[in-house]
């Protein structure tokens, strides 16, 4: 019994002197598995059956006691370096030398969105927009994708109350949107902001931007998507890069198609941002599935279309070199300044 009490006599007054990288030392110590607490359980065995329930009730009891002082030091340590991280980062404008302000600049993600639009009114588009909460209608059911349909299971959607409004899941609702005030001939983009409840990260996030585009008229063609989407990917990047076209699925485009770029980073060579494919996904596209027009009471034996969405993220991270995706939300002014 005395041992236990000058265990944690000892223990406190190390406790209350230790830093961040000494805490584990400590428990280990006294707790860990030759530890000094563990080491008086472990002799219980030969005490009487009254004294190892006294004895092993104080052991018990001093453990937790030292457990508990260990995650307060840890929380005090927590606050201490959080309040000097920023009493140093402070910024006192009162004084001169922040005066005048440096002039402001678009975030690069608005400033790649702003780019893109500029390349689609070059070739003819207009721009649209679109709400960010959507109903299931149009975010799937106008797209040819049905209630029971596994395509859903996808999209990971935030419901919102009610189960029938939701946070788009990406912005071909403006498809829709368009069509159902419009009629063809039809040639708009529809940037914007989506939603998707999945885990972060390099090249994931759970809120990004897409571009979605759509054209409906008489007589267009998949030659008509593939010549505007060389054009558009030429003018953004370049007239120098490699792309291909890969059939795919996509439940509201049929047939559909992805569409990829050489690698701008390893040059085609294979790295850790193309999965040493040498090839990077940019967008897909297809002509727009006649039960999606239907859908707006379009005559799809009369009108043909072709859509398609891009994510600006992915664009934004082509164009400038960026190889993390979390950069562009983490609001770290070393990182902005650079646009």
């Amino acid at each position: 019994m005395e041992d236990i009490r000058k265990i944690i006599s000892e223990a406190k007054e190390k406790i209350k002197n230790a830093n961040v990288s000494s805490l584990e030392n400590i428990k280990t110590e006294y707790l860990g598995k030759n530890g000094a607490l563990t080491q008086i359980l472990k002799s219980l065995s030969s005490y009487s059956i009254e004294d190892k329930k006294r004895i092993g009730s104080q052991a018990n009891n001093a453990k937790s006691a030292i457990e508990t002082e260990i995650e307060s030091k840890k929380e005090d340590l927590k606050k201490s370096f959080l309040d000097e991280k920023m009493r140093s980062e402070r910024l006192d404008y009162s004084k001169s030398f922040y005066f005048p302000f440096s002039k402001g600049s678009f975030h690069p993600i608005i400033q790649t969105i702003q780019d893109i639009s500029g390349v689609f009114k070059s070739l003819g588009f207009a721009v649209g927009e679109g709400s960010e909460i959507e109903t299931e209608k149009y975010n799937f059911e106008a797209l040819n994708i049905p209630e029971s349909h596994p395509a859903r299971d996808t999209h990971d959607t935030f419901y919102l109350e009610g189960l029938k409004t939701l946070l788009r899941t990406h912005t071909s609702p403006g498809q829709i949107h368009a069509m159902e005030k419009n009629k063809p001939p039809i040639k708009v983009i529809v940037p914007g902001k989506v939603y998707r409840n999945e885990a972060s990260d390099a090249t994931h996030f759970s809120t990004f931007h897409q571009v979605e585009g759509l054209a409906v008229d008489e007589n267009i063609t998949f030659v008509d998507l593939k010549t505007m989407l060389a054009d558009f990917i030429h003018k953004f990047f370049g007239s120098d890069i490699d792309i291909r076209f890969r059939p795919s699925h996509f439940q509201f485009t049929e047939p559909s198609v992805e569409v990829d770029m050489r690698c701008i980073f390893c040059k085609g060579k294979g790295c850790r941002l193309c999965k040493s494919s040498g090839w990077i996904e940019i967008l897909g596209c297809g002509m727009v599935h006649p039960n999606v027009l239907k859908a707006v009471n379009y005559d799809s034996e009369k009108y043909t279309g072709y859509a398609f969405g891009l994510g600006v993220e992915r664009i934004t991270m082509f164009k400038y070199g960026i190889d993390d995706i979390r950069l562009f939300y983490e609001n770290d002014l070393r990182f902005l300044k650079q646009f």
